[in-house]
């Protein structure tokens, strides 16, 4: 048994930024009088007027902050490991979390929902286009490379998978569902990059071991 070292323990911060997410999706609205989760956004609950504003930023202070240390410990360690196609699925993750660490805070809504002005239009056309585009190339590229790893990184392709999945299944839901339950299927998108991640801690925690016998980086 491999001794973990300090990096792989770095590791644990996606389990805490999945767990500070959590809470922040969960306990906001108690600080938002007439929030309605099943038919709202998460977003709203970050906006800038909104009254769980504050509340919100302290339980995602920790999350957004932990998410960044968590996968950039990630890209460093599986420098010469994995394969070539998973690297760089990992790296387009990496980068979706940059974009939308950087986007999300520059550019919150001005309003809950879409009031229009320059900072929603940022936040909705611009970051989160940035965003899916990214999430949806970097999980495919994971998938790609986990399956064709011959059942060595597979439990990777697997988990990617389940994300990307409830990617498309927020995005369809939220188009096809009536308004008032649009904030449930919402959330299948809104988990999806946070849920990976915390799954990404744990495989750095665990040092990224293959299924089977151990192999050369392709």
């Amino acid at each position: 048994m491999n001794k973990k070292t300090f990096i792989n323990y770095i590791g644990l911060l996606g389990v805490m930024s999945f767990l500070s997410y959590l809470a922040a999706v969960i306990f906001s609205p108690l600080a938002y009088p007439g929030y309605d989760w099943m038919s709202q956004a998460v977003s709203d609950l970050s906006a800038e007027n909104a009254p769980s504003k504050t509340l919100w930023n302290q339980l995602d202070a920790p999350g957004s902050k932990c998410t960044l240390v968590c996968l950039m410990s990630v890209c460093v360690y599986i420098k010469d490991k994995l394969n070539k196609t998973l690297r760089v699925g990992l790296y387009l993750f990496t980068a979706m979390s940059w974009v939308s660490g950087i986007g999300y805070t520059m550019f919150p809504l001005s309003d809950s929902g879409y009031a229009g002005t320059f900072q929603d239009i940022m936040h909705v056309y611009v970051v989160s286009v940035a965003v899916v585009m990214l999430s949806i190339a970097s999980l495919i590229v994971i998938m790609a490379g986990g399956y064709r790893s011959k059942g060595k990184y597979r439990y990777i392709a697997v988990a990617a998978t389940i994300a990307l999945t409830m990617m498309f299944a927020g995005a369809v839901g939220t188009k096809a569902v009536p308004k008032e339950y649009f904030g449930i299927v919402e959330r299948f998108s809104v988990f999806a990059a946070t849920g990976f991640t915390g799954f990404l801690g744990i495989c750095l925690f665990t040092g990224f071991k293959p299924h089977g016998n151990d192999v050369q980086a392709e």
